[in-house]
């Protein structure tokens, strides 16, 4: 077990080293299989007596983004031009630090600054994508790196499935839990409600990954990685016998998460993916994999009957559906009743951990009772516009920038409909590199595009 923390302090220690010799890349290492490994390692950590570590190794993710940041700050040789998205992450970033310095809100300023890290931090992961030197970026390198984790996350998996057993069940992760968050075990399994489904029992499955969300959400990053990594300059999409593999990897992780809006979006991805670069192919393999996917849910869910099973989805008449719909209205109602929030704490982990957290199982209502209306459009008008952007210069980029500018587009709209069902941000691995790639990918745009002009240009070099 403590091979997990040798992991986690292997690729912290790698990724220090790189960004102390000029190499701020070398993060990308750490925030690939450091974070993907986060609440294993410190579970594990306390399973083994050493708790005190863990207060050690916590901070080892803005650790690494500060220590990028600050590389990249210093050795800047060149004026940034802004882009309409720097200015609305900076804005946002501004407008919620407003919340930790007013006292709005129950909460005190140490619960503000931690509730502020958990809404706010992803603008500066934003940021070292931003500024990182993206001509010695090697982007293939770390996406390769993606899919090696994806083929891990599914071997684990079925090894989990094949002993009928969590792998948190062994990871002393109920304990760690509780003693730091305040939750107690809870379903069948001693865990939490999230490991199963709650109608029927059904195990869900997390990997080596916090819970069976993140690791859903993971298999979106995965595929949306493939689909950039191997679709070449002509749409031709050519996967390596890697990528084949971490195909049927992320395919495995989706199923045995067993999460419906990451399903969903699965195929969302495909889709979109088919639509954009003309693949009637895979339109038809889609077809296929949508019926492959009945079939599966048929199975695990004999004991009820399909029928009964999607209804109670497609009406939010299941428990899961309900407990959303719930927190939803509370969410709203909040939102309605105070546009400028409640202050930051009022949703989310640092009131979750009290018992009095209000709305939740949404990003956007965790948002926006926190920091208001204005808050939360700020959010939405940077994923949205990222999407925007993405879609506009991926046919005008090549190399390198059209697997970002593709990876990109796809990840966005594979988690927007997770966005809608769980505290997203929450998951260090995904909202690590989703981040970072968005601000990679927006640095990119500006080395390509003309200074004053707002135009996608091929081939340009400034």
């Amino acid at each position: 077990m403590l091979i997990f923390p040798l992991l986690y302090i292997s690729a912290f220690l790698s990724a220090l080293k790189d960004i102390f010799n000029k190499n701020p890349q070398g993060g990308f290492i750490f925030l690939i299989f450091g974070l993907s490994i986060y609440n294993t390692t410190l579970s594990i950590l306390y399973q083994a007596g050493y708790r005190s570590f863990i207060f050690l190794f916590q901070p080892f993710k803005e650790i690494i983004i500060l220590a990028m940041l600050g590389t990249m700050v210093w050795h800047l040789k060149e004026r940034i031009r802004p882009h309409v998205i720097d200015y609305a992450v900076v804005a946002y970033l501004v407008y919620t630090g407003l919340y930790v310095l007013l006292p709005i809100g129950e909460f005190g300023f140490s619960a503000r600054l931690l509730a502020f890290k958990s809404t706010s931090f992803f603008a500066l992961i934003y940021c070292a994508g931003r500024l990182i030197d993206i001509r010695t970026l090697e982007i293939k390198k770390y996406f390769h790196f993606i899919l090696v984790l994806a083929i891990a996350a599914a071997i684990l998996v079925l090894y989990e499935s094949v002993i009928d057993t969590h792998f948190q069940s062994l990871t002393g992760y109920s304990d760690y839990i509780y003693d730091f968050f305040g939750q107690e075990p809870e379903g069948n399994y001693g865990l939490t409600w999230t490991f199963e489904r709650a109608e029927s029992g059904l195990k869900r499955f997390a990997s080596f990954f916090s819970d069976p969300l993140e690791h859903a959400s993971a298999a979106l990053l995965s595929i949306s990685v493939i689909a950039g990594l191997f679709t070449q300059k002509n749409n031709l999409f050519n996967p390596s016998k890697l990528g084949m593999l971490a195909i049927m990897a992320s395919l495995t992780s989706v199923m045995f998460s067993i999460s419906r809006s990451s399903m969903a979006s699965y195929f969302l991805v495909i889709y979109v993916y088919a639509f954009i670069t003309d693949k009637k192919y895979i339109l038809h393999g889609c077809h296929i994999l949508i019926a492959a996917g009945f079939i599966y849910l048929g199975y695990v869910v004999a004991d009820k009957g399909l029928y009964e099973y999607i209804l109670s989805t497609l009406t939010l008449q299941d428990a899961s559906g309900l407990g959303h719909v719930v927190a939803w209205l509370a969410g709203l109602e909040a939102m309605v009743s105070n546009p400028l929030g409640l202050g930051l704490g009022a949703s989310g982990r640092v009131s979750g951990s009290l018992g009095t957290s209000i709305g939740g199982e949404n990003q956007f209502i965790i948002l926006g009772v926190q920091i208001g209306i204005i808050g939360v459009m700020l959010y939405i008008f940077i994923h949205l516009t990222t999407i925007i952007y993405a879609y506009k210069w991926f046919p005008h980029l090549e190399g390198k920038e059209r697997m970002v500018a593709l990876t990109v587009f796809l990840l966005k709209i594979g988690i927007s409909l997770p966005l809608f069902t769980a505290n997203l941000d929450s998951y260090s691995y995904i909202t690590y590199i989703n981040w970072f790639l968005t601000g990679v990918l927006v640095n990119m745009i500006m080395h390509k595009q003309p200074p004053g002009d707002d135009a996608p240009v091929r081939n340009y070099e400034p």
